[in-house]
């Protein structure tokens, strides 16, 4: 019997059988504690680094066409937010929690529940493959320990995509799997990895699968024939790209028909201006292949899911942890995932030097402030800063059997906090009563601060967060309505406030801090409240 045809029959036995008995579980109350027949599959999927207008359901002009479909046959969230970095993304998008309280010593704290371990919970089977990026310092917190029943990928936040540092296998390093086959490259690693988890999977037992790519992080790493597909196709130079990325997001409804385009970077050149053009469009072409070969990856993970009869009815939250990164790689550079030698035993040469074209792998090259200034189309300032360039990030909502609004565009401001709550809504999951480390296992779980956005799958209208808190790296910011405070932090004198108002200058052109002491001193005090707030829930006494 195929698998599609076992799975239906199996899980609507076990349902039909069981309805009676269980039936008054469910009056009540929207929380099941095993998983019935009609439980969706969780497929979460998170890039690293990537601008806002990068995809090109979203404007640009990078080759997605997956991605684009699960979009047009889903929803794009249009102010959604992330943190401004990758772990930190990753810890509030697993627990519900802002960062602030759900990292503990670089991982993730003891007292948050993370997906996995509330859906391993209600009977799921959950895996991993990706960058974990939670795994303390040392590394010693693997998935496996917090929830997943199998894990594949890095334990930490960057490595050559054709010699991955720390990869491994539950908790075993595999890192000559990667040294012993000459055309390994990570992200398709993931992909494949992924894909055969669905395929291995119970067919009678639900699958939570978070998917988390390294693409398109830096280092510009990408196989030569993906590169040579974009060939010449970024002669136009980031002002005119910019130009053309804003055209197109108008026109898909991404952005108001009214909005400006905010000014080029002060540290980018016009482009009639670089001196190294053809090295600079050797940049944008291989980070654009980067995103390419994850669209196609995650195409073979949508087939997976097709042949095991799981696509239906699976529920694909495609995420990005930050904004494009402005980081220019420096040749003095150092850090454990950058090897001394390649798997041929060449010596690496790393540095954005225009000299080197970035791609093959003795490189190690960022694609800096004007390409990232580009991605992050219309938006000011990069990943580490809380202006919307570090924070604003795409998301897609794809549910066949759950999503009857299809191709929307969704203005609910929301953030990576509200992905546990929404997949436990629309799965049944209960948060566990007890925690993962038994030194806690008398305290209650962390509370999150996320909400649900379920109600949008169905066409619903929701408020959305009337609140938004940020503080980390180079950034702090308070979205409260359409109000935004926010500052670049500094390290030696204090940071100053800047006041926009979004609804009307939704690229933070504007700064009327001047204009409006009193707000600003009130948001000001809503931002220390709930500093202190995250601060003394994350206190382990």
């Amino acid at each position: 019997m195929p698998n599609s045809c076992f799975r239906f029959v199996s899980r609507n036995f076990v349902f039909a059988t069981l309805l009676v008995l269980f039936a008054f579980r469910f009056t009540d109350s929207a929380i099941a504690d095993t998983p019935d027949a009609d439980t969706p599959d969780i497929v979460v999927i998170i890039a690293d680094d990537m601008g806002y207008s990068d995809l090109g359901c979203y404007g640009g002009e990078i080759k997605t066409p997956n991605l684009d479909r699960l979009a047009k046959g889903g929803l794009r969230f249009a102010n959604f937010y992330s943190e401004n970095m990758c772990w930190v993304s990753r810890a509030a998008m697993l627990t519900g929690v802002y960062h602030k309280a759900s990292m503990f010593k670089n991982s993730i704290h003891p007292r948050c529940v993370t997906m996995a371990e509330a859906l391993h919970q209600n009977g799921f089977q959950t895996r991993m493959a990706g960058k974990w990026h939670l795994a303390g310092k040392p590394y010693q917190v693997y998935p496996v320990d917090r929830g997943f029943d199998e894990f594949y990928g890095m334990l930490g936040g960057a490595a050559s995509y054709f010699a991955p540092a720390s990869l491994c296998r539950n908790k075993t390093n595999v890192e000559t799997e990667a040294q012993d086959d000459p055309d390994y490259y990570f992200t398709d690693a993931i992909s494949d990895e992924a894909g055969r988890m669905v395929r291995e999977s119970d067919p009678q037992k639900p699958v939570f699968l978070y998917v988390a790519y390294t693409a398109a992080h830096w280092p510009l790493h990408a196989p030569e024939k993906d590169i040579a597909d974009y060939g010449g196709k970024y002669a136009m130079g980031w002002d005119n790209m910019r130009a053309q990325r804003l055209a197109r997001m108008k026109t898909l409804g991404i952005v108001s028909d009214t909005l400006r385009l905010s000014p080029r970077h002060p540290d980018v050149p016009q482009w009639k201006e670089e001196a190294n053009q053809e090295w600079q469009q050797r940049r944008m072409e291989v980070y654009a292949a980067q995103v390419t070969v994850m669209d196609r990856g995650i195409g073979r993970i949508i087939d997976a899911l097709k042949e095991t009869g799981r696509y239906e009815n699976t529920l694909v939250l495609f995420l990005v942890d930050n904004g494009g990164c402005h980081v220019e790689y420096t040749p003095d550079r150092k850090g454990d995932y950058l090897p001394e030698k390649t798997r041929t035993g060449q010596s690496m040469r790393p540095g954005n030097l225009a000299e080197i074209m970035p791609g093959p792998e003795d490189t190690y090259q960022s694609y800096g402030h004007g390409w990232a200034n580009a991605s992050n189309t219309p938006y000011r300032l990069f990943k580490q800063y809380d202006h919307e360039g570090g924070i604003r990030t795409p998301m897609i909502a794809h549910w066949p059997n759950g999503i009857s609004t299809k191709g929307v565009v969704v203005p609910t401001v929301s953030h990576l906090i509200d992905i546990l709550p929404t997949v436990l809504e629309v799965t049944r999951t209960a948060v566990p009563d007890k925690l993962a480390d038994k030194r806690f296992a008398n305290q209650a779980p962390m509370k999150m601060d996320g909400i649900s956005l379920a109600p949008i799958f169905n066409g619903q209208k929701i408020d959305g967060h009337p609140t938004l808190f940020f503080a980390h790296a180079n950034g702090m910011a308070l979205r409260h309505g359409d109000w935004k405070l926010v500052a670049i932090k500094q390290k030696t004198s204090p940071s100053t406030w800047e006041l926009y108002n979004l609804k009307q200058d939704p690229v933070e052109l504007l700064n009327v801090a001047a204009d409006y002491p009193a707000k600003v001193k009130e948001l000001a005090a809503i931002w220390d409240a709930e500093s202190a707030r995250l601060a003394q829930q994350s206190r382990l006494d």
